[in-house]
């Protein structure tokens, strides 16, 4: 009870109450989903709104009951793009409503699952949590990931939506909903709040995983928790590493996804009101 406790409140200062209200109304309950949610209604610099109920974010689909699969066919889903590598894919396919386009973007994920790839995380988290500022850090694979999720929002039917995952609806996730979000003009802190709405959907699933890697590989709490917890440091880390390779975040989303200033216009008409 009381590890459980300590648990909760190591992880809850990433996200204030404020948001926990904010994130409660946005959740898609599923049986077999966490983390779903609507990143609309969020205000944008100019004085507008992020529309609802077109684009989504979540963790996996893979255990997607029937019931939750009519619930997503009334979303009007019409692409689903999953940043998960192959062996993520292998052991956990995802389940889909019909008519749903997927779009699979491995890009930078391509070991992750494997054995190897586990032992030498878990081994480097035993030191430091370096190996989190490093992925979020590794703009290299963003382009091949993300420009084409850009892509397809910017030709989607107007009646349609669009959803992005990876397993935990944290990292890869938590990046593309901040790439998005500050493409349509969302500011800063706003992005970091929806990113660290994360540990208040993924509470209860934080702490099974967490005990998890006690038990199995030997981590300690913190480094546990660390590596389960949506950290803003983390997220500030992709945005510090744009901004020391292309001076600024415009800049880099024009260059690397494509939105030059016609395409911005365009894409902000489809999804900011």
């Amino acid at each position: 009870m009381l590890r459980n406790f300590l648990l909760s409140f190591m992880i809850l200062p990433f996200i204030g109450m404020a948001q926990v209200k904010d994130s409660a109304r946005r959740e898609i309950k599923l049986q077999g989903a966490i983390n779903f949610r609507d990143i609309g209604g969020y205000p944008t610099k100019d004085g507008g709104h992020v529309k609802w109920g077109k684009i989504y974010r979540s963790a996996a689909l893979n255990n997607l009951t029937p019931d939750d699969l009519r619930e997503l066919q009334h979303l009007s889903l019409a692409f689903v793009a999953d940043f998960r590598g192959p062996y993520e894919v292998r052991v956990a396919p995802d389940r889909l409503p019909v008519n749903v386009t997927r779009l699979s973007l491995p890009a930078g994920s391509e070991a992750i699952g494997d054995t190897g790839y586990m032992r030498n995380m878990i081994q480097r988290m035993r030191i430091s949590d370096s190996v989190m500022y490093d992925f979020y850090g590794d703009v290299a694979p963003f382009h091949a990931r993300y420009e084409p999720v850009f892509e397809e929002l910017l030709t989607l039917n107007k009646d349609s939506a669009l959803l992005f995952h990876c397993t935990a609806g944290k990292d890869r996730t938590g990046i593309a909903a901040a790439l998005i979000l500050y493409a349509l003009g969302v500011d800063e802190q706003t992005i970091m709040n929806d990113y660290a709405a994360t540990n208040y959907y993924r509470d209860a699933e934080n702490k099974r995983a967490i005990a998890g890697m006690m038990k199995i590989y030997g981590l300690s709490e913190a480094a546990a928790t660390n590596m389960m917890a949506a950290r803003e440091d983390y997220l500030r880390a992709t945005f510090a590493a744009i901004r020391a390779k292309y001076g600024t975040v415009d800049y880099y989303l024009e260059k690397e996804m494509g939105l030059d200033k016609e395409k911005l216009r365009k894409l902000r008409s489809l999804y900011v009101e």
